[in-house]
């Protein structure tokens, strides 16, 4: 299999790039705009490369979304999306795109997160009403966003759960007791946390913790070659996690 990958010299482009070649999947070129030195040509932008390859894995950021469409949509190229943030607007426009060509998405590329999203939302299925629900992540104090993009796919897993749909509290401060109907979101920076993620249900007298931590980011690039594998043989449409899982 041969791959490109978009993000080539940041932290989860390079650790693509070691899996791959401890997986003898071929780099035939990466993109980035700040440039870099890698073991294959890496480009700046998407109009010089040359190279095929049976998939594009990005691990940039959001704001990449447009280019990557525009030049999987051209080479037909199918596209592993790793990147958080995306808004409305892109995530039409993935959807949209997914309708020519195949297209694998997901906030988190741990096989273990995709699990603890489904337990998770089991949990908030059977425990009911009557426990509270507080969702807590850690990761890295370089880490630009908060909430991570994982803890909202954990909160999109439970907040439907219930008879009632649950609102997002971004951390607690003030006066007031918890409002039944919100889930409180928790984030901590700090170190070199690769990534730790802990779904909370507090009944009376009682309580069930769910976590799952990410030791090193290599789970992440292993779950995205897993994933570019998947979507080699797949026709055009949007798939993720639940659907790597199911294989």
């Amino acid at each position: 299999m041969q791959i490109i990958i978009s993000g080539a010299c940041g932290r989860m482009g390079r650790a693509v790039a070691a899996e791959a070649a401890a997986r003898e999947v071929t780099v035939s070129c990466g993109i980035d705009p700040r440039g870099g030195e890698a073991a294959f040509p890496v480009y700046s932008d998407f109009s010089h490369i040359t190279e095929k390859a049976d998939c594009l894995v990005d691990f940039s950021a959001a704001g990449a979304l447009d280019d990557i469409l525009t030049y999987a949509l051209a080479t037909h190229t199918p596209c592993v999306l790793c990147a958080t943030g995306y808004t409305e607007q892109q995530r039409e426009a993935i959807r949209k795109a997914s309708q020519h060509i195949p297209i694998f998405q997901s906030a988190n590329m741990s096989l273990g997160i995709a699990v603890l999203r489904k337990l998770s939302r089991m949990a908030a299925e059977k425990l009911g009403e009557d426990f509270d629900i507080e969702i807590v992540e850690a990761h890295h104090n370089q880490k630009a966003d908060a909430p991570s993009g994982t803890a909202l796919l954990l909160f999109d897993a439970v907040k439907d759960a219930g008879s009632e749909s649950k609102q997002r509290k971004d951390g607690r401060s003030g006066y007031g007791k918890r409002e039944k109907n919100e889930i409180g979101m928790h984030a901590l920076r700090g170190g070199t946390v690769a990534g730790e993620h802990t779904v909370c249900f507090f009944g009376p007298r009682e309580r069930i913790e769910l976590k799952h931590s990410a030791e090193d980011r290599s789970v992440f690039a292993v779950g995205a070659l897993r994933a570019a594998a998947f979507l080699k043989d797949q026709e055009a449409g949007l798939y993720s996690m639940d659907d790597l899982l199911d294989v």
